[in-house]
Formats: C-alpha cells, sequence, structure tokens
C-alpha cells in the first residue's frame, strides 16, 4: 500500500470547510447562549447515546429534561447511566418549559413521526432518529408542518457526520472519481433472538431499521433512483417471521447501487463497508465506524494524492454522535443552514421503504 495519507485536523478542515467539526465549534461554545433542549423516548437504539452526546456538551445545551410514557420503562431507566442524571417530566412540562427550543425524539420506531410532529406543532426544532416511520405519506405532512413553522428537522442519520462520508462526498461532488457507475454497502451484525424478534415486528426489518444509514449515502451521492427492487431471505423460519438477509439495488441512468444488510453475519459491524466508483477512480470505506478507514484509487493525481491506490486515514471522532448535535446547534443559532432539506429526506425515505419492501 503507497503513499499512506493521514488527515490531521488542520488538513481535515481545509479539505472540507462547510462541515465544522464538534471540537472546533466547542471552543466558541462559551461565547454563546446555550441552547434549551429536552429528549422524549428511551426505547431507540440510540437513545441512550444521544442522551449522552447531549449532556456531553454542557457550554452549549442546557438539558431541561427527559419524557418516557412509558412508566414500567422510565422506571426501568431511571437509575441507569445516564438517565441517572436527568430529570424527568411528562411530555406536556418538556413542551411547555419556558425557552426551550429544541427536543431530541429517541421513542420506537412507530412513535417517532407522530411525537415529532406534536414537537413541531409545540414550536419546537426536533433531531428525530431513524427511520421516519413508517409512512411515506405521514414523512411528508411531518416535513410540511416544520417547512411551514420555519423549523429544522434533523434526521438521525449518523453517517452524515462520519469524516470518511464526508470525505467521501466532497470527492465525488469534486469529480475525483469521475462519473459514478457502482456503489456497493453492508450494514450488519449478529442478532439474537430477543432482537429478531423485535426487528420482525417491523415488516421492512433490518434494512429499514439499521441499512437505512446507507440508503441515505446512497441517495445524498446519486439523488433519488428510478427504481428501487428488494429481495429477503427468511433463514430461520421455524424460528421467526424476521427476514433476516437482505439485498436491495437501486436503479439509476448510468448507476447501479447495491445495499445489502445481513443480521446473520459473525463479523458484525467490522464488517460494515461502503464503496463508491466511478469513470476515474474509486473510494472504499471499511471499517466504517468507530474509526474509519479509506482506500482511494485514482486514474490521475489529485489534490495531494497521487495515481493509483492509497490509504486515507481519519482521526477518530470524539463521539459518535457528537457532530451531529454541535452542526444542530449551529443551525438553530442561525449560523448555517442544514445541509439535508427536506426534499433530501423524504426521498431518502421512500427509497428506504421500497428496498424494505414497504412500498
Amino acid at each position: 500500500m503507497n503513499n499512506p495519507h493521514f488527515l490531521t485536523r488542520r488538513h481535515w478542515l481545509a479539505t472540507l470547510p462547510a462541515v465544522a467539526t464538534a471540537a472546533g465549534q466547542l471552543c466558541h461554545a462559551a461565547e454563546k447562549p446555550r441552547l434549551r433542549i429536552g429528549q422524549i423516548g428511551t426505547k431507540h437504539a440510540h437513545a441512550s447515546g444521544k442522551l449522552q452526546a447531549i449532556l456531553k456538551f454542557p457550554e452549549t445545551f442546557d438539558f431541561v429534561g427527559i419524557v418516557e410514557p412509558d412508566a414500567e420503562r422510565r422506571a426501568a431507566m431511571a437509575n441507569r447511566d445516564p438517565y441517572r442524571r436527568v430529570t424527568w417530566l411528562t411530555e406536556s412540562e418538556l413542551l411547555s418549559t419556558p425557552g426551550l427550543q429544541a427536543v431530541a425524539v429517541e421513542t420506537d420506531i412507530p412513535n417517532l413521526v407522530p411525537t415529532a410532529v406534536r414537537c413541531l406543532k409545540a414550536g419546537k426544532h426536533i433531531h428525530l432518529d431513524k427511520p421516519a416511520g413508517e409512512s411515506l405519506d405521514a414523512c411528508r405532512a411531518m416535513h410540511q408542518i416544520a417547512t411551514d413553522q420555519n423549523l429544522t428537522i434533523q434526521m438521525g442519520y449518523m453517517l452524515r457526520y462520519n469524516p470518511a462520508f464526508q470525505f467521501a462526498d466532497r470527492i465525488v461532488r469534486d469529480g475525483w472519481l469521475g462519473e459514478i457507475t457502482e456503489i456497493s454497502g453492508m450494514m450488519g451484525k449478529f442478532m439474537n433472538d430477543g432482537g429478531r424478534l423485535e426487528l420482525a415486528k417491523i415488516s421492512g426489518g433490518g434494512m429499514f431499521e439499521l441499512a437505512c444509514h446507507l440508503i441515505d449515502q446512497v441517495v445524498s451521492l446519486l439523488g433519488p433512483p428510478d427504481k428501487v427492487t428488494s429481495h429477503l431471505r427468511r433463514t430461520f423460519p421455524e424460528k421467526d417471521t424476521f427476514a433476516d438477509n437482505r439485498l436491495a439495488v437501486f436503479d439509476y441512468p448510468k448507476a447501479i447501487a447495491t445495499i445489502r444488510c445481513n443480521h446473520i453475519d459473525p463479523m458484525g459491524g467490522a464488517r460494515r463497508q461502503f464503496s463508491i466508483t466511478g469513470t476515474e477512480g474509486t473510494f472504499e470505506i471499511r471499517p466504517l465506524e468507530p474509526t474509519p478507514k479509506g482506500r482511494l484509487g485514482l486514474d490521475r493525481p489529485r489534490g495531494e494524492f497521487n495515481k493509483g491506490y492509497q490509504d486515507v486515514t481519519f482521526e477518530s471522532p470524539t463521539g459518535r454522535y457528537d457532530a451531529e448535535f454541535m452542526d444542530l446547534a449551529s443551525v438553530i443559532r442561525g449560523e448555517k443552514k442544514l445541509r439535508w432539506n427536506a426534499e433530501h429526506d423524504i426521498a431518502t425515505h421512500e427509497a428506504v421503504l421500497r428496498a424494505s419492501g414497504m412500498l
């Protein structure tokens, strides 16, 4: 492997000026008023991680409290970190808190969009975890409310803030890879019996709940697909109805994208990967997290990178969700616009539903 490149923080900021790191924003946070924020829900798979990220930046966020309408769940979580450190509220108490500006919506999937709508109608910006419910029409209606009230919906697609994916986005838009002809990705894990039963309750299963992160990246790079074809296998029909091995094919005029989601993968997260190939080069990310690694192949020199293959190594993010909440703070303060607009989020959701066999 010739000519490895390490993107230092200085190089990283120079290479991607549109995206500020959480660390870079934090140094100015003490100079600005704190943003009042709360959270509704503890049942989403990312709920505790999102709360930890918010609490990590007390200079930026004034965390008001958390809501969990399920009394049994609330009792079970109250003495666990990070929940033991926060105030428990009812939804009406939270939404009527003076000065509240934003809410992180972290309920179970069926309640994500209804909860988000109530927050928007109360005049709050929202961080909404993924995916945006099981209905395309409800997703559209939710975004219309936000647009009408000039409020922000930040979707919780965490890979948007992953440095390797941000690098990929930049080099594609700068034409380093030429015309994109192929994207492929895989996001799997080994799911235990209890998890299988939970995911089986959603017809879209793992493609809907997990691989949506990669589908968001496909739509970001190539736009809405012309056609989506969903394939699935139920490996253990005698055990449950969970479609644990799935493939979706996204057709474009000059490109084909494929996304796999395998929940019987014994290597799990370590094998998650994403690659983009065009007429002039290719870029591969593996692993995706926690410290992503890239492999860039070029048919000619680009910037400081040489013709041929070379490694691209990125600094470890300070936390999985840190950058997205610092970005949300900048958006709410009016310092920037959220890059991913309603049109993109709706297109992503339609692609997720079609890939999951739900449309």
